[in-house]
């Protein structure tokens, strides 16, 4: 029995499917968003160009947004909240998922360090650092298992970046 099909076929808690890399995803995001800022007693944010980094905060939730927006969208009804493949779709390979393998969290990731530049945090820039560590991992597991499912998968990874479009 292939690894696919065993995995279907578990309960939730066993994470077979992911769970618990969706878990973790979760509270990461939690933290970035609404995690503590600085550590009592530390210095706010020094990095120089306050407005600057404002400015580039906006701008980079507005692309991080509309990026993971894409991919939700481009995916429609294989959409699912685990990293394991919905049985009976198909590989997509257009539309943001000819930019990055995986805009969702492509998206995600540069939505949170926008945000923490938005909001001048330097630990909300460590927990981004975080979850672009844990999403890394997390659509490694993924490929594995889409690897398995697609035959084409492989040719798919060598032509499109993983995770930041033009940049990983």
């Amino acid at each position: 029995m292939s690894e696919l099909t065993a995995a279907g076929r578990k309960g939730w808690w066993t994470g077979a499917r992911g769970e618990w890399l969706v878990v973790g995803q979760l509270v990461l995001m939690g933290l970035v968003f609404f995690g503590p800022r600085t550590l009592a007693g530390r210095p706010a944010w020094a990095f120089p160009l306050p407005q600057g980094c404002t400015a580039a905060g906006c701008f980079l939730m507005v692309a991080g947004g509309a990026l993971l927006a894409a991919g939700i969208l481009r995916l429609g009804r294989a959409l699912t909240p685990l990293p394991f493949p919905r049985e009976g779709a198909g590989l997509v390979q257009t539309g943001p998922y000819g930019l990055v393998r995986h805009p969702m969290y492509g998206g995600g990731l540069v939505l949170a360090f926008g945000w923490a530049l938005f909001v001048h945090g330097w630990m909300t820039l460590a927990y981004a650092v975080l979850l672009l560590v844990f999403l890394d991992l997390k659509s490694s597991r993924e490929e594995r298992w889409l690897a398995e499912k697609f035959p084409e998968y492989g040719e798919y990874q060598r032509r499109v970046r993983k995770l930041i479009p033009f940049v990983y």
